[in-house]
């Protein structure tokens, strides 16, 4: 009951946070890849080793990822850095006092981000995919970077190694006497490892692990319920012939 309260919590923190966070760009479609495991765990070893250094998933056990295809020899090899037990929740590395003074604030927990995030502009893993690209050079901000999906965001861009150091490109358009600044593209002013189609195709896999991680069940769920309707159509047909062969002498 405890961590079900405390999860709730955080699901209304964070849409408060995404409010606090509006007037950014329209939402990207993201990728549907919660059934692709080679793309669950691609996500999950970016998640581990670009996210966990800051933000926790403390309602994901690392031993929940033998669902995605993975064994537990393989999470220990490759994805556990903060515990030595597969059984043991995601904990970020950094502490949380000095997490604190860093940034302002404790970064927040992402296990249920991905649910908590939905709005009138997409659903949760649309802003995630949208978010977590559009990150730009900022000198004016505390961290050096800025991000057109959540303006003014407190979070560095952990990603930049990967994608480098771009910048947006705004058109000024001027309607009924008002001037607006529109979104046209990006400038790259120093090249990431990844290409930007290869940057959105492991943000791709990132936002599915994500997605995949805030309802694991999810796809089992989805399976059962075509089951259970299944059976009760078929149930409803028998049920209805059944009636009929009852009543038919009584009518």
């Amino acid at each position: 009951m405890k961590k079900f309260l405390l999860a709730l919590m955080m699901a209304v923190s964070a849409s408060f946070a995404m409010a606090s966070g509006a007037g950014g760009i329209a939402w990207d479609k993201a990728p549907k890849l919660q059934n692709d495991q080679a793309a669950l765990q691609n996500g999950a070893k970016l998640f581990v080793n670009h996210c966990l250094n800051c933000h926790s998933a403390a309602f994901m056990r690392y031993n929940r990822l033998t669902d995605i295809g993975l064994t537990e020899q393989q999470i220990k090899d490759n994805l556990m850095f903060t515990t030595d037990k597969v059984g043991e929740t995601m904990v970020a590395n950094i502490n949380p006092k000095q997490a604190k003074a860093m940034f302002g604030a404790n970064p927040p927990d992402l296990t249920l981000v991905a649910r908590s995030r939905a709005g009138h502009g997409g659903t949760g893993a649309d802003y995630l995919y949208t978010y977590l690209r559009t990150f730009y050079v900022d000198p004016s901000r505390p961290t050096g970077w800025n991000n057109l999906a959540f303006p003014n965001v407190g979070m560095p861009h952990a990603l930049w190694e990967l994608q480098g150091k771009r910048e947006p490109v705004f058109e000024t358009v001027t309607e009924h006497g008002h001037e607006t600044h529109v979104f046209k593209g990006w400038k790259q002013i120093t090249p990431g490892t990844m290409s930007p189609r290869e940057f959105d195709a492991a943000m791709g896999d990132l936002v599915a692990y994500m997605t995949w991680m805030a309802e694991p069940a999810q796809s089992s769920r989805v399976r059962i319920g075509v089951w259970v309707m299944l059976f009760l159509l078929v149930f409803f047909v028998i049920a209805w012939r059944l009636n009929a062969a009852f009543w038919k002498d009584i009518r």
